[in-house]
């Protein structure tokens, strides 16, 4: 079992901020300014991280040919570094636009910079036929648990098999015990070779870089692109407007919608990943955990494996028939049309699904179903192609016997929508009447 003694290092990426930094007092004195920037760097220790902090930013900035320094009102602060505009060096004391913690603790980017940085940066990584994809940790890459929680059945994680070896990780200091997806260093692999990743959790900025650290150990995937709800700019929600990349070109994989509430077009929702009982409790699932079972997901034909074959035909969709500009095109129409094929042709009826109480084209499975292409109805009829039932003694599900419909259960709706793919209904047989 692999162990991490120490606490990962936080990363406040200040190289690759001096980097973008230079770059912007570079483009203001391309034939407009001359420029002198001198920053200090030292490193302070704090509570086992470590934090380069940049100490101080000197900016001088002077109109060339009068010899006389430009007012300083003509500039719009397209950033800010520790209070000072990085274009003019004016100090600002307001608190607008958006403050990229991830990127450096003290880099806030206005609106309009943050608009023309995404254009440029789509376009680059378009020309390098990539696309943006948000990452979530918990259930959808792995699942944490704390020491204690640990089930007794469980206990043997503690001195586990060798299998277990490279996939099982013991963080002390936090204390967690955390349990890698199955294939999820493949995934990880293949889907960089499409997608800039970033990471994006509900988790602490400690738990998050503690979590990355041992998923991209050599950070290949994600450099300093770990968002955690430290650097969120909404409670118990998560939002595009810190990623630097372009709506229409991210795709976002997560086991939970809700917090994705702004973006429900970009989300591919993935299957919760419960290998300790802890989640199976936290989730309210009455059955034994993955870990409890001593089973797993498949490394080959498992959840992570589906996705990642979901992703490239994403990924190939969009930059099919490249005659047009690829800047012009929106993944979330690609997601749409993909799912909308999941179903295409199935005509459902629900039976004892939904409560007396609820409209039923307001009900979730409704809704998902529609969403996978099928068409949804009340009352059967011969183009009816589907009953889906809670158990087989409904008028309706008897109707689907006698007419040699198909009759399944909700679950089946549910595997076509986390595995992109009909499934075989033989699968999902209705479970008979209770009063026999």
């Amino acid at each position: 079992m692999s162990v991490v003694t120490d606490s990962p290092v936080h990363s406040s990426s200040s190289d690759d901020f001096a980097a973008f930094l230079d770059g912007e007092l570079d483009s203001v004195s391309d034939e407009e300014h001359e420029i002198e920037s001198s920053v200090k760097r030292r490193k302070v220790e704090s509570s086992g991280y470590v934090e380069e902090i940049q100490e101080s930013v000197s900016v001088t900035s002077v109109g060339r040919g009068s010899g006389k320094s430009r007012e300083k009102d003509k500039c719009s602060h397209p950033g800010v570094f520790s209070q000072m505009c990085y274009a003019c060096g004016e100090k600002i004391e307001e608190d607008s636009g958006v403050t990229l913690r991830y990127i450096h603790k003290e880099l806030r980017l206005g609106s309009d910079e943050l608009a023309r940085l995404r254009t440029k940066d789509v376009k680059n990584l378009l020309r390098h036929r990539k696309l943006y994809m948000i990452l979530d940790l918990d259930h959808t890459l792995l699942n944490s648990t704390g020491i204690t929680d640990v089930a007794p059945d469980e206990e043997y994680l503690r001195n586990p098999p060798n299998y277990m070896e490279g996939s099982l990780f013991v963080v002390p200091k936090m204390p967690i015990m955390t349990k890698l997806r199955p294939f999820v260093r493949d995934f990880l692999k293949q889907a960089s070779s499409m997608f800039e990743m970033y990471i994006y959790t509900m988790g602490d900025s400690h738990y998050a870089a503690a979590m990355a650290s041992l998923l991209d150990p050599k950070k290949e995937y994600f450099d300093a692109r770990v968002i955690s709800r430290d650097e969120s700019t909404q409670k118990h929600q998560k939002g595009l407007d810190l990623v630097l990349g372009q709506e229409s070109a991210v795709v976002i994989l997560d086991d939970t919608e809700t917090v994705w509430s702004r973006h429900m077009d970009n989300l591919i929702l993935i299957e919760r990943y419960n290998f300790f009982a802890s989640s199976c409790r936290q989730h309210k699932i009455p059955c034994k955990s993955l870990a409890e079972l001593r089973t797993d997901e498949s490394e080959s034909d498992g959840i992570l494996a589906t996705v990642l074959q979901v992703l490239k035909r994403i990924h190939c969709a969009f930059f099919k028939d490249l005659g047009d500009d690829p800047a012009d095109r929106d993944v979330r129409q690609v997601l749409r049309s993909e799912r909308s094929e999941i179903l295409k042709g199935c005509k459902i009826v629900f039976s004892r699904v939904f409560s007396l109480y609820v409209q039923a084209e307001t009900h979730i499975l409704w809704r998902i179903a529609e969403g996978l292409g099928a068409t949804c109805c009340t009352e059967v009829d011969p183009s009816v192609t589907h009953v889906v039932a809670a158990d087989a003694g409904t008028e309706k599900a008897r109707w689907a016997v006698k007419e040699n419909k198909f009759l399944v259960n909700q679950q089946w709706i549910e595997a076509a929508n986390f595995l992109w793919k009909r499934q075989p209904e033989d699968n999902f047989p209705v479970k008979p009447p209770k009063n026999t």
